[in-house]
């Protein structure tokens, strides 16, 4: 955020425009986010680079993917990688939308691996308190405010967010797909042909479906543990989870611009009968995200209309 301010500030004071700054790209583009090397390598080999930067330590791949002008980069793992390559890919291109393809947790039953789900919104479900034990009962300092169910000692709250349109923050806990990527999406997935195996030939027992809709959550923690799952879907409704996507979606939201986010299920958070799957699905799980979210920008308009969508 600290950058966006500095970005607004020199825009007050009539300084020369982000265009003519040395690092600076303004080539209209799709900014595409994976968070760990399965998705990473999913991801490039559908996109034709022509060039690449090193900024900070992260690699941007500028190229196309299906006739649209593309940024792709590596966020790493978890919350505070993605929101901080998140808002650096913001300072240095011109990005007219953030598409976010990866791996996910299911928490919904019905939702199975393989599967790529397309979320309404996305929440920080541990973004939490820790509350003291009375009684044999936990609770939270008076001045925090939960409207979640509790998990044991942890109470989820909402964050305080600012934009570069408010003048206070706004209080907020989820943060939802733009709708008219989400409409585009919707449609293109519909004809989508999803893998069933693995590179290992690792081959699943039935034919995994694209999920549109519902929620999804993230934090700063790997589950694998089934009362975590359950809470998660029963208290937030999720559908999937996830470490990065609503990290995303709070600084498009500040920055106003549009974001969506593919994840396709490569484990059952903890809810399976065995050990967790992730290590054996999880390159089929990305390819498929992959193919979906391909699908998704085939179907965009030019990116310098994406902003003009009705």
């Amino acid at each position: 955020m600290r950058s966006l301010r500095a970005a607004l500030t020199l825009l007050l004071l009539g300084t020369p425009a982000l265009a003519e700054r040395p690092d600076w790209d303004d080539t209209p583009r799709i900014a595409i986010v994976s968070a760990f090397e399965p998705e990473w390598l999913a991801l490039k080999e559908v996109v034709q680079p022509t060039g690449h930067s090193i900024q900070h330590g992260t690699e941007f791949v500028t190229g196309t993917l299906e006739g649209k002008d593309v940024v792709l980069y590596l966020s790493g793992v978890s919350m505070v990688n993605a929101a901080m390559t998140a808002q650096l890919a913001l300072d240095r291109f011109n990005i007219q939308a953030i598409a976010f393809t990866g791996i996910a947790g299911s928490a919904e039953p019905k939702y199975d691996i393989g599967d790529v789900a397309i979320p309404l919104r996305w929440g920080q479900y541990f973004e939490v308190v820790a509350g003291r034990e009375r009684d044999g009962a936990f609770t939270m300092p008076r001045f925090f405010r939960s409207d979640h169910k509790n998990f044991g000692m942890f109470f989820t709250r909402p964050l305080d967010v600012i934009t570069a349109q408010s003048q206070k923050p706004e209080t907020k806990f989820w943060f939802e797909v733009d709708p008219k990527l989400f409409r585009i999406a919707a449609e293109a997935a519909k004809d989508v042909k999803l893998s069933n195996c693995s590179k290992g030939n690792a081959c699943l027992t039935k034919m995994p479906e694209v999920r549109i809709g519902g929620n999804g959550v993230s934090g700063s923690v790997f589950v694998d543990n089934a009362q975590l799952r359950n809470w998660a879907h029963e208290t937030f409704k999720a559908d999937v989870l996830d470490m990065e996507s609503a990290a995303v979606a709070q600084v498009a939201y500040s920055n106003d611009v549009p974001f969506i986010a593919f994840r396709s299920v490569s484990d059952l958070a903890g809810g399976g009968a065995g050990h967790n799957e992730m290590g054996t699905f999880m390159d089929l799980a990305a390819a498929n995200s992959v193919a979906v979210m391909s699908r998704f920008v085939a179907a965009l308009p030019p990116v310098s209309e994406i902003r003009g969508l009705e």
